[in-house]
């Protein structure tokens, strides 16, 4: 039986849905992403761990297996220690082991092995961004080198369908099985069948443009769309756009990790923007409309009579899109009174004039200072 505990692993119980695996999958694959902890030499293996956690368990035959048997492969290798004198090695299935034990009688004989597949491996690359790509999304170019399914052979690595034989040994099953007998019985065991490697199949000529790999290595441009409302070091998964498998085996997958650049003036917290926007003496005591930069546009807003340093101004839904939403966030402008440096004797006579006409008791915040210190 599997010795991991794949919910476990995944911190989901036995009863969670294709969604929630999905999500504690994203969630954890984000946190052991080896560039996002690169001074955690455990980072990769653990994210190995979840990777192999979340094939088997958002694969609904590989999870009924392992729910069933402990095994993602079903009950194929039944057993792993030993008894008595005897060891059970490698069984087929749990009709192997009775018919085994009693002699027959008890299912149609041996299960065949499935041919060895090789997945691929996934890519890791990093992305970066402006900050207005990453809050309305934007069409980027990825250029790599990876391996490809052969399109002369369709990754069979044989020059032609004839080509292909099965093989004698192994019979197609890829597996080579001897028997030992025990205490118990006549056990059996398998291994790779060394004459194909466990392919189950012999080729003849070799595709002479992958060597028989089934696999070539290829230059590829590919266009990426990126949604708007990604955030620095967030993670983007294209599921099969990695390397690709050999012998039938699933392509890896790609990760995206992106770097966003920061903005001159706006500062992003989740879908909201912010910022700091310097207005005079005169404009916060009179009322104005003044010019704000927003994300990627200029914007008109109305400061009300009599504002002050630090009011804040909601301009709605000026912000980030929101990620997988047809909505945005909100640009929220603090204000800031700026007081002139200088002022020359016609403009300070002035502002003297202003000081002795305004009332002492219209100064509410400093009048409730003063009441405080007496």
């Amino acid at each position: 039986m599997a010795s991991k505990n794949y919910y476990e692993i995944l911190g989901v119980s036995k009863t969670a849905s294709d969604e929630d695996i999905k999500k504690a999958y994203r969630t954890l694959a984000k946190k052991y992403h080896p560039d996002l902890n690169q001074n955690d030499p455990t980072a990769a293996d653990k994210l190995k761990e979840v990777n192999e956690a979340y094939e088997v368990l958002s694969d609904k035959t590989k999870r009924s297996n392992y729910d069933n048997y402990g095994d993602p492969n079903g009950a194929t290798n039944f057993g792993g220690g030993s008894y008595g004198g005897g060891g059970f090695e490698g069984f087929g299935g749990f009709e192997d082991i009775l018919s085994n034990m009693f002699g027959g009688g008890f299912g149609g004989g041996f299960s065949q092995r499935r041919s060895m597949q090789e997945d691929g491996a996934d890519i890791d690359i990093r992305m970066n961004l402006t900050f207005v790509e990453a809050a309305f999304g934007a069409k980027k170019n990825i250029n790599l080198n990876r391996n490809e399914t052969c399109e002369h052979c369709n990754g069979t690595g044989a020059k032609s369908a004839s080509s292909i034989t099965t093989c004698t040994r192994c019979n197609g099953t890829g597996t080579i099985t001897s028997f030992q007998n025990t205490m118990l019985g006549r056990m059996r065991t398998q291994s790779v069948c060394p004459d194909c490697n466990g392919k189950g199949k012999i080729i003849k000529d070799k595709c002479p443009h992958c060597s028989g790999v089934g696999v070539v290595r290829v230059n590829r441009n590919i266009e990426i769309n990126v949604p708007g409302g990604v955030d620095n070091n967030q993670i983007l998964t294209l599921r099969g756009q990695g390397e690709a498998g050999r012998n039938g085996g699933e392509n890896g997958d790609m990760h995206i990790v992106f770097n966003v650049s920061p903005h001159k003036t706006l500062k992003r917290e989740g879908n909201n923007v912010y910022v700091d926007v310097p207005i005079t003496f005169t404009e916060s005591i009179l009322g104005a409309k003044i010019d704000v930069g927003g994300i990627n546009e200029k914007l008109s807003i109305t400061v009300p009579p009599f504002t002050q340093t630090g009011d804040k101004i909601t301009v709605k839904g000026k912000g980030v899109k929101i990620y997988n939403r047809n909505s945005y966030g909100d640009l929220i402008v603090t204000i800031v009174v700026e007081l002139p440096k200088n002022l020359d004797r016609a403009q300070k006579l002035l502002i003297e004039k202003l000081h002795d006409d305004i009332k002492p008791n219209q100064y509410s915040k400093k009048n409730q200072y003063i009441d405080k210190i007496k």
